[in-house]
């Protein structure tokens, strides 16, 4: 199979062989073409899209399957489902789940190469907890991540406490990479979770304090540790376009990535809705996903393609620099997809775009070797 589109980085026309499932030769050719092309996009941190949810009680294999079809429309192609804190029996269910959409379709199986679990061992106090249910928050708990299934392969956790760093030393040995998220732990804590092995951020600068002291804070200690790469939610709404252009700035391009955070309701036409969590919110035209008559956020709407085009309007970025935040950087923790180089999986996109565009114009995508998308 050959696809062929225009270099974001040079502008060149390129023609990229696959075969077996990889990308077997990339080169440059003389033919002009409007359409982009790259790697599918690498989203982390999904809760759901498009009405499909892996945290309904009623969430089904064909509710993983329907998530992963939903999220080629929009150029992803690798993607972790996101499980949020609930009781045990709520997260091993989904895990479970999961589980059993991936031993159904080798497709969605090459999709999702293991679950993000994000809590329940977060923070408890109003602010670093987010949305996230105050009764099943609870002591991190080596012998539960355990029992939730081999399927997990990151886990969220604040390291607020001893208890917390232990978890994150034995689920790093474990093979787990963990993630310091919805956090209220000092600056010297977030260091020890390092120490301990943590290698990410979740959605810097989101699920904290409405104030902090102005330093030393765990935002600060987060942004300067060169050894935690970051996840930011560029949708517009989670973080104002100077915050997340001096964050990008400070944590650094090679340790910074994209993610959608996304729910149901990603995808979705503007207006009201009732959710299982927090009962009515309005989608507004622009992606901003609110409780009803109130001004806060209900959680993200928007897709990873909508993302990197913010991000490119947020902090002057380049199309290439963008989708670097969204291909290879985040691709480096789900064994180094998201690259446009021979050897790497046939994970690809063509789209349009130019400067200004909300979002990436999805035109075709390819999944390990096969198109699924077609415009």
């Amino acid at each position: 199979m050959k696809i062929t589109g225009r270099d974001p980085a040079t502008g060149r026309t390129l023609c990229v062989s696959t075969e077996g499932g990889v990308i077997a030769d990339v080169r440059t050719v003389t033919e002009a073409g409007d359409l982009w092309v790259s790697p599918g996009l690498v989203d982390l941190q999904v809760n759901g899209f498009a009405g499909q949810d892996v945290n309904h009680a009623e969430a089904s294999a064909d509710t993983v399957a329907g998530l992963v079809r939903a999220l080629w429309q929009v150029g992803v192609t690798t993607v972790l489902p996101t499980v949020v804190t609930g009781d045990e029996r709520h997260i091993t269910r989904a895990v479970a789940t999961i589980a059993q959409a991936r031993d159904a379709d080798p497709a969605v199986a090459h999709a999702i190469p293991y679950v993000h679990v994000e809590g329940p061992f977060l923070s408890d106090q109003e602010g670093p907890r987010g949305v996230h249910d105050p009764r099943h928050i609870r002591p991190a708990d080596i012998a539960e991540l355990r029992r939730w299934g081999d399927l997990v392969g990151m886990v969220t956790v604040s390291p607020h406490s001893d208890a917390a760093i232990d978890f994150i030393r034995a689920a790093t040995r474990a093979g787990v990479r963990c993630a310091i998220g919805h956090t209220h732990a000092d600056p010297g804590q977030i260091t020890r979770a390092v120490d301990a092995g943590a290698e990410l951020s979740t959605h810097l600068g989101n699920g904290a304090h409405a104030t902090l002291a102005r330093h030393p804070n765990y935002l600060w200690t987060q942004l300067a540790d060169d050894r935690l790469a970051a996840g930011f939610i560029a949708d517009g709404h989670h973080l104002p376009a100077d915050t997340f252009k001096v964050m990008l700035r400070a944590k650094g391009l090679d340790r910074a990535h994209l993610v959608s955070d996304s729910t149901e309701l990603g995808g979705m036409p503007p207006g009201r809705y009732r959710t299982p969590v927090g009962g009515e919110v309005e989608l507004s035209q622009d992606g901003r996903l609110s409780y009803v008559g109130t001004p806060f956020l209900a959680g993200a709407s928007r897709s990873l393609a909508d993302g990197v085009a913010s991000a490119i309007t947020m902090a002057d970025l380049t199309l290439a620099t963008a989708l670097r935040l969204a291909t290879v950087n985040p691709g480096r923790f789900v064994g180094g997809r998201g690259a446009l180089r021979p050897g790497a999986p046939a994970d690809l996109m063509t789209f349009a775009w130019q400067p200004g565009d909300s979002t990436l114009d999805v035109r075709t995508v390819v999944a390990n070797g096969a198109v699924v998308v077609s415009r």
